[in-house]
Order: structure tokens, then C-alpha cells, then sequence
């Protein structure tokens, strides 16, 4: 078991990395730190001395942080005799994840008999503060028709269900080319005629005659594999957002693990994060909408949200 007094970051990332690297899939490794609790209102790297011994003060976050890094999860600290604890950290099964699966029906592949379906992303808190901060940047409740391409289950439509007081006098539109996740999401408003969800291919938009909207939301759909992103994109700036309308769109910044979220988009041919992609992307939307005279916010960390609301002329 590794000791740390203090070893700097480098160090302890290099010797807990090599372990990582020897063990076995849900194997655990252990080490001995300062207790985080020895001091508050203490930055990362203070130097604190304990019967004669001097440790490098990090917080419980540096060690849940680096946990993600080595691509484990922290399991509950053992608190020691003295001022400090044992952490534990197990490795995750990095191929348990609807990411690397190959399915014989591609459009189940985030059906509810799915590894996605496992997912529920509204129990993230880094998630869902700031997806709510952006239905409130938007001023969900005074909208009158919504937009979700790629609604699922229809989580974000329970969202707003849950805390916008004027949910049932909006008109909600919900559209995923997953026959089995459509059926749930149905069955679960089936007693909300305002909301209306369609088994839908996106690509294919234009047959639905859906007229307008004064919020589009998509959140993680529209870099799907199988849509042309800006074009998609673009046309749904020009036929289907009404003069005043808003946006939300998510972008992943993160891949789903073996029960966990970690940070930080994988490119192909990465074995690390990456995040050209995610930002080139991002980018292109919000120099459009600005060029359309949105004024265009960025938030959140998983979850990256580009909100977008017009511009009045009398600005």
C-alpha cells in the first residue's frame, strides 16, 4: 500500500498509474493521505504538519478527480486511527458501455433494452443544474411550443413537467427514430395532450409538416453518425424556429462507463480526451446564431449547453 506525505501530483499520478495499468477489471487499489477534513478553507498543495510530519493538503475532490483520471471510482474513505485516511479506488470496466456496443437493430440501439437505457442523466448533478439553467435562460415558462429532436424516453420533457408550473398550457413535440423508447415516452404522457412524440428519422423532418416552434431543444442527438450536422443544423435555424424563438443544444463532453460519467469527449483513434470535435462543432453554431443575432451563452461540464436567445431589434 502507497504512503503519501509529500510526493507532488506527478508523482502520485505516475505510481497510481502503473498500478491501474496491473489490475483487473473492479480490482481496487489503496493508498494513504492526509485526511482532507485536517483543514478547511485550505488550497491544494499548503503544507500541513501532523506529530512531526509534514503532508501536501488535497481536498476530497483531488482525490475523486483523479480517481476519474485513472478511470476508477473512489469507494468510501477509511478513516484512520491518527489525522489520516485510506482511499480505495476500483477500476472500471471501460468496455461496459453502450459506446462500444454493436447491435443488430441500430435504431434499438438506445431502445429501453439498451446499456443507454440504464442512463438517466437527470440524476447527475452536473447535468441537470445546467440544463435547468438553460430552460430558465430561455424562460421556459413563458414558451408556448417546444421542439426536442432526440427526446428518448421523454426524460427532458419530465424535467420541465417537474418544475415549470406552466407545463400542461405549452405544446411539446417530441421526435427519436427508437420505436421502443417512443412507446415508453408515450405511455408515460399518455395523460398530457399537450405533449405529442413521433417514431420519427430526422434526416426526414420536412414530412412531418411540423411548422414552427419558439424553443428547439436537442441534447446529444444532432452529432449523431447518421445526420449531416450543419445542414441539419442550419435548416432548423431557418424553417422551424419562429422569429422570437430560442435554443438549447447539448453536446457531450463525456463518455458513459460502468455505472459512471467521466468527463471529457473520446475522438476516434484517441485513448484520451480529446475535444477538437466537440468545440469545432460548438463553435460553428454559435457563430451562426450570433450571425442571426442571437445572443449565445456557454455552460456546463459533462454536458456542454449552447443557449441561444434573439437578439430584439430595439437592442
Amino acid at each position: 500500500m502507497n504512503y503519501f506525505t509529500t510526493e507532488p501530483m506527478h508523482h502520485i499520478i505516475d505510481t497510481l498509474q502503473t498500478a491501474v495499468d496491473n489490475l483487473g477489471v473492479h480490482e481496487t487499489l489503496s493508498c494513504v493521505v492526509l485526511n482532507p477534513d485536517c483543514a478547511t478553507s485550505t488550497y491544494a498543495g499548503s503544507i500541513i504538519t501532523y506529530n512531526r510530519t509534514r503532508y501536501i493538503y488535497r481536498g476530497y475532490k483531488a482525490w475523486v478527480d483523479l480517481a476519474q483520471l485513472l478511470r476508477c471510482r473512489m469507494l468510501t474513505p477509511i478513516l484512520n486511527h491518527d489525522h489520516t485516511v485510506t482511499l480505495h479506488f476500483q477500476k472500471l470496466d471501460i468496455d461496459d458501455s453502450f459506446h462500444h456496443l454493436d447491435v443488430t437493430t441500430p435504431t434499438e440501439k438506445y431502445g429501453t433494452q439498451s446499456h443507454f437505457s440504464k442512463i438517466n442523466k437527470h440524476e447527475e448533478p452536473a447535468f441537470v443544474a445546467a440544463y435547468l439553467k438553460a430552460l430558465q435562460a430561455v424562460h421556459i415558462s413563458q414558451r408556448t411550443n417546444v421542439l426536442n429532436l432526440g427526446i428518448n424516453n421523454a426524460d427532458e420533457f419530465a424535467l420541465i413537467q417537474n418544475t415549470c408550473n406552466t407545463f400542461e398550457s405549452i405544446s411539446f413535440t417530441g421526435i427519436d427514430y427508437c420505436d421502443s423508447a417512443i412507446t415508453a415516452a408515450q405511455k408515460r404522457f399518455q395523460n398530457s395532450p399537450n405533449v405529442t412524440l413521433f417514431r420519427h428519422d430526422i434526416n426526414e423532418l420536412h414530412t412531418l409538416n411540423l411548422g414552427c416552434f419558439d424553443l428547439i431543444v436537442s441534447i446529444g442527438t444532432l452529432q449523431s453518425s447518421g445526420l449531416h450536422f450543419k445542414p441539419l443544423f442550419m435548416s432548423l435555424i431557418q424553417q422551424y424556429l419562429r422569429a422570437d424563438g430560442a435554443v438549447i443544444l447539448g453536446f457531450p463532453n463525456c463518455r458513459w462507463s460502468d455505472g459512471e460519467m467521466l468527463y471529457g469527449a473520446q475522438a476516434p483513434n484517441y485513448r484520451y480526451s480529446e475535444l477538437s470535435l466537440v468545440i469545432k462543432d460548438i463553435y460553428f453554431c454559435k457563430k451562426y446564431l450570433q450571425q442571426h443575432r442571437f445572443r449565445v451563452t456557454l455552460t456546463g461540464k459533462e454536458y456542454l449547453f449552447l443557449t441561444a436567445t434573439r437578439i430584439s431589434k430595439s437592442s
